[in-house]
Protein backbone atom coordinates (compact mmCIF):
# COMPACT_ATOMS: atom_id res chain seq x y z
CA UNK A 1 0.00 0.00 0.00
CA UNK A 2 0.86 3.17 -0.48
CA UNK A 3 1.13 6.18 2.00
CA UNK A 4 -0.82 8.47 -0.36
CA UNK A 5 -3.40 5.65 0.83
CA UNK A 6 -5.65 6.15 3.52
CA UNK A 7 -4.30 4.33 6.40
CA UNK A 8 -6.17 1.49 8.50
CA UNK A 9 -6.61 3.21 11.78
CA UNK A 10 -6.11 7.03 13.49
CA UNK A 11 -6.16 6.48 16.84
CA UNK A 12 -6.55 9.82 18.83
CA UNK A 13 -6.54 11.89 21.51
CA UNK A 14 -5.32 8.87 23.58
CA UNK A 15 -2.67 8.08 26.97
CA UNK A 16 -0.01 6.20 24.62
CA UNK A 17 1.95 4.09 27.29
CA UNK A 18 5.01 3.53 25.94
CA UNK A 19 8.16 2.10 27.10
CA UNK A 20 9.89 4.81 28.59
CA UNK A 21 7.08 6.93 29.34
CA UNK A 22 3.18 8.03 28.25
CA UNK A 23 2.19 10.24 25.64
CA UNK A 24 -1.49 12.00 25.07
CA UNK A 25 -1.58 11.64 21.37
CA UNK A 26 -2.45 9.95 17.62
CA UNK A 27 -1.03 6.15 17.05
CA UNK A 28 -1.73 5.89 12.65
CA UNK A 29 -1.98 1.99 11.88
CA UNK A 30 -1.16 1.29 8.24
CA UNK A 31 -1.11 -2.60 7.23
CA UNK A 32 -1.56 -4.26 10.61
CA UNK A 33 1.50 -2.50 11.77
CA UNK A 34 1.84 0.83 13.62
CA UNK A 35 3.02 3.62 11.42
CA UNK A 36 3.29 6.56 13.73
CA UNK A 37 3.00 8.01 17.17
CA UNK A 38 2.65 11.37 17.48
CA UNK A 39 1.49 13.88 20.40
CA UNK A 40 -1.63 16.35 20.04
CA UNK A 41 -5.45 15.19 18.71
CA UNK A 42 -5.63 14.44 15.04
CA UNK A 43 -7.61 16.18 12.86
CA UNK A 44 -8.10 13.32 10.00
CA UNK A 45 -11.30 12.55 8.76
CA UNK A 46 -12.25 8.90 10.29
CA UNK A 47 -10.21 8.68 13.31
CA UNK A 48 -11.29 7.27 16.55
CA UNK A 49 -11.07 9.72 19.31
CA UNK A 50 -10.20 7.77 22.68
CA UNK A 51 -11.42 10.39 25.12
CA UNK A 52 -8.84 10.08 26.93
CA UNK A 53 -8.51 6.52 27.53
CA UNK A 54 -5.30 4.61 27.72
CA UNK A 55 -4.15 3.32 24.66
CA UNK A 56 -1.97 0.27 25.26
CA UNK A 57 0.13 -3.10 23.76
CA UNK A 58 -2.10 -5.77 23.58
CA UNK A 59 -1.37 -8.34 26.59
CA UNK A 60 0.84 -11.38 26.11
CA UNK A 61 -0.09 -14.19 27.97
CA UNK A 62 2.51 -17.18 28.53
CA UNK A 63 0.21 -19.16 31.13
CA UNK A 64 -3.30 -19.94 31.36
CA UNK A 65 -5.13 -22.63 32.27
CA UNK A 66 -8.72 -21.40 30.90
CA UNK A 67 -8.73 -23.10 28.03
CA UNK A 68 -8.98 -26.43 30.04
CA UNK A 69 -11.35 -24.65 32.40
CA UNK A 70 -13.65 -24.63 29.16
CA UNK A 71 -12.64 -28.03 28.25
CA UNK A 72 -14.12 -29.63 31.29
CA UNK A 73 -16.12 -27.24 33.07
CA UNK A 74 -17.19 -29.59 36.13
CA UNK A 75 -15.51 -33.03 36.84
CA UNK A 76 -16.57 -36.14 34.54
CA UNK A 77 -17.71 -33.61 32.32
CA UNK A 78 -16.30 -32.84 28.97
CA UNK A 79 -16.83 -29.85 26.27
CA UNK A 80 -16.95 -30.02 22.52
CA UNK A 81 -13.07 -28.84 21.93
CA UNK A 82 -13.89 -26.27 19.37
CA UNK A 83 -16.85 -24.77 21.54
CA UNK A 84 -14.52 -24.77 24.41
CA UNK A 85 -11.73 -23.27 22.36
CA UNK A 86 -14.02 -20.19 20.77
CA UNK A 87 -15.15 -19.02 24.47
CA UNK A 88 -12.07 -19.70 25.59
CA UNK A 89 -11.02 -16.88 22.97
CA UNK A 90 -13.24 -14.74 23.25
CA UNK A 91 -12.67 -14.76 26.99
CA UNK A 92 -8.83 -14.13 27.02
CA UNK A 93 -9.32 -11.67 24.22
CA UNK A 94 -12.06 -9.65 25.89
CA UNK A 95 -9.42 -9.52 29.18
CA UNK A 96 -7.38 -7.39 26.66
CA UNK A 97 -4.92 -10.57 25.42
CA UNK A 98 -3.89 -10.50 21.82
CA UNK A 99 -1.12 -13.68 22.19
CA UNK A 100 -1.91 -16.09 23.85
CA UNK A 101 0.11 -19.48 24.58
CA UNK A 102 -2.08 -22.07 25.86
CA UNK A 103 -1.17 -24.56 28.39
CA UNK A 104 -1.88 -27.85 27.64
CA UNK A 105 -0.95 -30.32 30.43
CA UNK A 106 1.70 -32.89 29.24
CA UNK A 107 1.30 -35.48 31.66
CA UNK A 108 -2.12 -35.08 34.67
CA UNK A 109 -1.17 -35.68 37.83
CA UNK A 110 -3.83 -38.12 38.61
CA UNK A 111 -4.25 -41.57 37.72
CA UNK A 112 -6.34 -41.59 34.62
CA UNK A 113 -6.07 -38.19 34.51
CA UNK A 114 -8.80 -36.68 32.03
CA UNK A 115 -5.72 -33.99 30.65
CA UNK A 116 -4.03 -37.01 28.81
CA UNK A 117 -7.14 -37.68 26.81
CA UNK A 118 -7.67 -33.72 25.90
CA UNK A 119 -3.94 -33.04 24.93
CA UNK A 120 -4.10 -33.76 20.81
CA UNK A 121 -7.88 -32.57 20.55
CA UNK A 122 -6.39 -29.42 22.15
CA UNK A 123 -3.46 -28.76 20.09
CA UNK A 124 -5.42 -29.92 16.64
CA UNK A 125 -8.17 -27.31 17.68
CA UNK A 126 -6.06 -24.75 18.07
CA UNK A 127 -4.15 -25.45 14.63
CA UNK A 128 -7.61 -25.92 12.63
CA UNK A 129 -9.02 -22.86 14.12
CA UNK A 130 -5.68 -20.90 13.44
CA UNK A 131 -5.52 -21.99 9.55
CA UNK A 132 -9.42 -21.08 9.14
CA UNK A 133 -9.03 -17.57 11.18
CA UNK A 134 -11.73 -18.31 13.62
CA UNK A 135 -9.38 -16.85 16.19
CA UNK A 136 -9.31 -13.46 17.63
CA UNK A 137 -5.93 -13.54 19.69
CA UNK A 138 -3.35 -15.10 18.18
CA UNK A 139 -2.65 -18.68 19.65
CA UNK A 140 0.65 -21.00 20.61
CA UNK A 141 1.09 -23.78 22.87
CA UNK A 142 2.71 -23.92 26.21
CA UNK A 143 3.30 -27.38 26.71
CA UNK A 144 3.26 -28.37 30.53
CA UNK A 145 5.46 -31.31 31.40
CA UNK A 146 5.00 -33.09 34.02
CA UNK A 147 8.35 -35.03 34.43
CA UNK A 148 7.06 -37.02 37.68
CA UNK A 149 4.55 -38.92 35.14
CA UNK A 150 5.17 -42.03 33.31
CA UNK A 151 3.84 -41.06 30.18
CA UNK A 152 5.37 -37.55 30.28
CA UNK A 153 7.83 -38.66 27.37
CA UNK A 154 5.66 -40.60 25.30
CA UNK A 155 3.05 -37.65 25.53
CA UNK A 156 5.40 -34.98 24.03
CA UNK A 157 7.32 -36.82 21.30
CA UNK A 158 4.59 -35.91 18.81
CA UNK A 159 5.14 -32.11 19.62
CA UNK A 160 8.61 -32.12 18.98
CA UNK A 161 8.61 -30.94 15.76
CA UNK A 162 5.16 -28.66 16.34
CA UNK A 163 5.50 -24.73 14.99
CA UNK A 164 2.65 -23.90 17.59
CA UNK A 165 4.85 -24.87 20.61
CA UNK A 166 6.37 -21.22 21.85
CA UNK A 167 7.17 -22.42 25.35
CA UNK A 168 7.70 -25.88 27.29
CA UNK A 169 7.54 -25.98 31.06
CA UNK A 170 9.23 -28.45 33.47
CA UNK A 171 6.72 -29.42 36.21
CA UNK A 172 7.05 -31.42 39.08
CA UNK A 173 3.87 -31.73 41.72
CA UNK A 174 4.96 -34.34 43.54
CA UNK A 175 3.56 -33.39 46.94
CA UNK A 176 5.45 -32.07 50.04
CA UNK A 177 7.60 -29.63 47.89
CA UNK A 178 7.86 -26.63 45.82
CA UNK A 179 4.39 -25.45 45.49
CA UNK A 180 3.22 -27.75 47.66
CA UNK A 181 5.20 -27.51 50.45
CA UNK A 182 2.04 -27.74 53.18
CA UNK A 183 0.76 -31.03 52.55
CA UNK A 184 -2.61 -29.57 54.22
CA UNK A 185 -3.28 -26.75 51.82
CA UNK A 186 -2.53 -29.87 49.34
CA UNK A 187 -5.36 -31.80 51.31
CA UNK A 188 -7.89 -28.88 51.08
CA UNK A 189 -6.91 -28.20 47.21
CA UNK A 190 -7.23 -32.16 45.53
CA UNK A 191 -10.45 -32.78 48.53
CA UNK A 192 -12.05 -29.61 46.95
CA UNK A 193 -11.11 -29.88 43.02
CA UNK A 194 -11.51 -33.54 42.60
CA UNK A 195 -13.81 -34.31 45.50
CA UNK A 196 -11.06 -36.99 46.85
CA UNK A 197 -11.33 -38.75 50.31
CA UNK A 198 -8.37 -39.19 52.91
CA UNK A 199 -7.37 -42.87 51.53
CA UNK A 200 -7.65 -41.67 48.30
CA UNK A 201 -5.85 -39.03 48.62
CA UNK A 202 -2.81 -40.77 51.21
CA UNK A 203 -2.69 -43.69 47.92
CA UNK A 204 -2.30 -40.58 45.31
CA UNK A 205 0.62 -39.30 47.74
CA UNK A 206 2.28 -42.28 47.93
CA UNK A 207 2.03 -42.94 44.18
CA UNK A 208 3.46 -39.86 43.16
CA UNK A 209 6.67 -40.11 45.59
CA UNK A 210 7.78 -43.11 43.87
CA UNK A 211 7.08 -41.98 40.41
CA UNK A 212 9.02 -38.66 41.08
CA UNK A 213 12.27 -41.18 41.91
CA UNK A 214 11.56 -43.76 38.90
CA UNK A 215 10.59 -40.89 37.04
CA UNK A 216 11.11 -36.79 37.33
CA UNK A 217 15.26 -36.27 36.49
CA UNK A 218 15.20 -38.46 33.50
CA UNK A 219 12.26 -36.77 32.33
CA UNK A 220 13.43 -33.52 32.96
CA UNK A 221 16.67 -33.92 31.32
CA UNK A 222 15.37 -36.05 28.37
CA UNK A 223 12.62 -33.14 27.64
CA UNK A 224 14.89 -30.34 28.23
CA UNK A 225 17.42 -31.91 26.05
CA UNK A 226 14.54 -31.90 23.11
CA UNK A 227 13.83 -28.46 23.49
CA UNK A 228 17.40 -27.48 23.10
CA UNK A 229 17.47 -29.17 19.81
CA UNK A 230 14.09 -27.80 18.86
CA UNK A 231 15.20 -24.42 20.09
CA UNK A 232 12.20 -23.50 22.22
CA UNK A 233 12.15 -21.46 25.11
CA UNK A 234 12.02 -23.55 28.02
CA UNK A 235 10.93 -23.01 31.73
CA UNK A 236 11.22 -24.19 35.22
CA UNK A 237 8.00 -24.18 37.63
CA UNK A 238 7.76 -23.39 41.50
CA UNK A 239 10.97 -23.19 41.96
CA UNK A 240 11.72 -22.79 45.78
CA UNK A 241 15.30 -23.48 46.34
CA UNK A 242 18.65 -22.15 45.20
CA UNK A 243 19.05 -25.68 44.20
CA UNK A 244 15.96 -25.76 42.04
CA UNK A 245 17.05 -22.72 40.31
CA UNK A 246 20.89 -24.14 39.67
CA UNK A 247 19.33 -27.21 38.57
CA UNK A 248 17.17 -25.13 35.95
CA UNK A 249 19.88 -23.52 34.91
CA UNK A 250 22.47 -26.37 34.11
CA UNK A 251 19.73 -27.63 31.66
CA UNK A 252 19.48 -24.05 29.64
CA UNK A 253 16.44 -23.00 31.23
CA UNK A 254 15.29 -19.58 31.03
CA UNK A 255 12.28 -18.72 32.79
CA UNK A 256 11.22 -19.16 36.44
CA UNK A 257 7.59 -19.30 36.47
CA UNK A 258 5.88 -19.21 40.07
CA UNK A 259 9.33 -19.25 42.32
CA UNK A 260 7.93 -19.60 45.56
CA UNK A 261 10.26 -17.71 48.08
CA UNK A 262 12.20 -14.64 47.42
CA UNK A 263 15.11 -16.69 47.43
CA UNK A 264 14.91 -18.58 44.60
CA UNK A 265 13.47 -15.67 42.75
CA UNK A 266 16.59 -13.77 43.60
CA UNK A 267 18.72 -16.21 42.68
CA UNK A 268 16.94 -16.63 39.45
CA UNK A 269 17.44 -13.19 38.44
CA UNK A 270 21.59 -13.49 39.18
CA UNK A 271 21.54 -17.05 36.47
CA UNK A 272 19.90 -14.99 34.26
CA UNK A 273 16.39 -16.19 34.63
CA UNK A 274 13.06 -13.91 34.41
CA UNK A 275 10.78 -14.36 36.74
CA UNK A 276 7.54 -15.12 35.85
CA UNK A 277 4.18 -14.66 38.53
CA UNK A 278 0.56 -15.19 38.97
CA UNK A 279 -1.40 -11.90 38.24
CA UNK A 280 -4.30 -13.38 40.51
CA UNK A 281 -1.59 -13.19 43.21
CA UNK A 282 -1.32 -9.86 43.00
CA UNK A 283 -4.77 -9.23 42.56
CA UNK A 284 -5.63 -11.17 45.75
CA UNK A 285 -2.68 -10.11 47.55
CA UNK A 286 -0.96 -12.94 48.29
CA UNK A 287 -0.87 -17.01 46.84
CA UNK A 288 -3.28 -19.56 47.84
CA UNK A 289 -0.56 -21.61 48.04
CA UNK A 290 1.07 -19.62 51.18
CA UNK A 291 4.23 -18.81 49.44
CA UNK A 292 5.67 -15.74 48.20
CA UNK A 293 3.39 -12.72 46.96
CA UNK A 294 4.10 -11.54 43.75
CA UNK A 295 3.71 -8.09 45.25
CA UNK A 296 6.84 -8.51 47.12
CA UNK A 297 8.91 -9.76 44.04
CA UNK A 298 7.61 -6.57 42.49
CA UNK A 299 8.88 -4.54 45.26
CA UNK A 300 12.37 -6.07 45.45
CA UNK A 301 12.81 -5.70 41.53
CA UNK A 302 12.97 -9.30 40.55
CA UNK A 303 9.35 -9.90 38.59
CA UNK A 304 9.62 -9.24 35.24
CA UNK A 305 6.36 -10.46 33.50
CA UNK A 306 2.56 -11.42 35.01
CA UNK A 307 0.22 -14.13 33.43
CA UNK A 308 -3.60 -14.93 33.93
CA UNK A 309 -3.16 -18.04 35.14
CA UNK A 310 -6.20 -19.00 35.84
CA UNK A 311 -8.17 -15.76 35.93
CA UNK A 312 -7.83 -14.19 32.68
CA UNK A 313 -8.81 -10.52 33.59
CA UNK A 314 -6.35 -10.91 36.60
CA UNK A 315 -3.38 -10.12 33.87
CA UNK A 316 -4.52 -6.43 33.23
CA UNK A 317 -5.88 -5.87 36.68
CA UNK A 318 -2.95 -7.31 37.66
CA UNK A 319 -0.57 -4.51 36.00
CA UNK A 320 -2.45 -2.00 37.27
CA UNK A 321 -1.73 -3.08 40.69
CA UNK A 322 1.47 -3.24 40.48
CA UNK A 323 1.78 0.12 39.46
CA UNK A 324 -1.19 1.27 42.11
CA UNK A 325 0.01 -1.02 44.83
CA UNK A 326 3.33 -1.92 44.81
CA UNK A 327 5.06 1.72 43.28
CA UNK A 328 6.02 0.34 39.81
CA UNK A 329 6.00 3.47 37.16
CA UNK A 330 3.03 2.45 34.96
CA UNK A 331 4.76 1.69 31.76
CA UNK A 332 7.24 -0.74 33.68
CA UNK A 333 3.90 -2.34 34.88
CA UNK A 334 2.49 -2.34 31.52
CA UNK A 335 5.62 -3.91 30.41
CA UNK A 336 5.61 -7.34 32.68
CA UNK A 337 2.30 -8.27 31.05
CA UNK A 338 3.28 -7.01 26.98
CA UNK A 339 6.77 -6.07 25.93
CA UNK A 340 8.53 -9.05 28.42
CA UNK A 341 6.46 -11.53 28.20
CA UNK A 342 6.69 -11.05 24.41
CA UNK A 343 10.67 -11.12 24.91
CA UNK A 344 10.80 -14.11 26.64
CA UNK A 345 9.57 -16.62 24.55
CA UNK A 346 10.86 -14.66 21.21
CA UNK A 347 7.62 -12.91 20.08
CA UNK A 348 9.67 -9.90 19.01
CA UNK A 349 7.81 -7.94 16.77
CA UNK A 350 4.60 -7.20 19.50
CA UNK A 351 4.09 -6.29 22.99
CA UNK A 352 5.33 -2.74 22.51
CA UNK A 353 3.55 0.61 20.60
CA UNK A 354 6.63 0.97 18.41
CA UNK A 355 6.96 1.91 14.57
CA UNK A 356 6.83 -1.09 12.92
CA UNK A 357 5.26 -3.41 15.89
CA UNK A 358 2.20 -5.38 15.15
CA UNK A 359 -0.77 -3.20 15.80
CA UNK A 360 -2.03 -5.04 18.77
CA UNK A 361 -3.75 -2.93 20.79
CA UNK A 362 -6.28 -2.50 23.44
CA UNK A 363 -8.02 0.46 24.70
CA UNK A 364 -8.66 0.85 28.42
CA UNK A 365 -10.49 3.10 30.92
CA UNK A 366 -10.71 2.86 34.75
CA UNK A 367 -13.58 2.06 36.27
CA UNK A 368 -14.04 4.56 39.96
CA UNK A 369 -12.36 1.62 42.15
CA UNK A 370 -9.82 1.62 39.99
CA UNK A 371 -10.31 -1.58 37.73
CA UNK A 372 -9.49 -1.27 34.53
CA UNK A 373 -12.39 -1.59 31.87
CA UNK A 374 -11.14 -3.04 27.92
CA UNK A 375 -13.02 -0.69 25.64
CA UNK A 376 -11.67 -2.31 22.19
CA UNK A 377 -9.05 -4.69 21.29
CA UNK A 378 -7.33 -4.56 17.90
CA UNK A 379 -5.02 -7.75 16.60
CA UNK A 380 -2.89 -6.96 13.62
CA UNK A 381 -4.78 -3.61 13.07
CA UNK A 382 -7.87 -5.69 12.82
CA UNK A 383 -11.02 -4.65 15.45
CA UNK A 384 -11.43 -8.48 17.25
CA UNK A 385 -13.39 -6.72 20.38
Amino acid sequence: MSTSEAPDAILTNARIILADGEVHGTVTVRDGRIEDISEGRSGAAGATDFDGDYLIAGLVELHTDNLEKHLIPRPKVHWPVMSALLAHDAQVTAAGITTVLDAVAVGGTLRDDARDKILMDSANAIREASAHDMLRASHFLHMRCEVGNPNALALFEPFKEDTLVRLVSLMDHTPGQRQFVDLSKLKIYYTGKHAMSDAEFDAMVEERKKNQILYSDKHRRAIAAACRDMGVVIASHDDATVDHVDEAHELGLTISEFPTTMEAAQHARKKGLANIMGGPNVVRGGSHSGNVSAGELAEAGVLDALSSDYVPASMLHGAFMLHEKHGLPLPKALATVTANPARMVGLDDRGEILPGKRADLIRVRQAKDGTPVVRKVMRAGNRVT
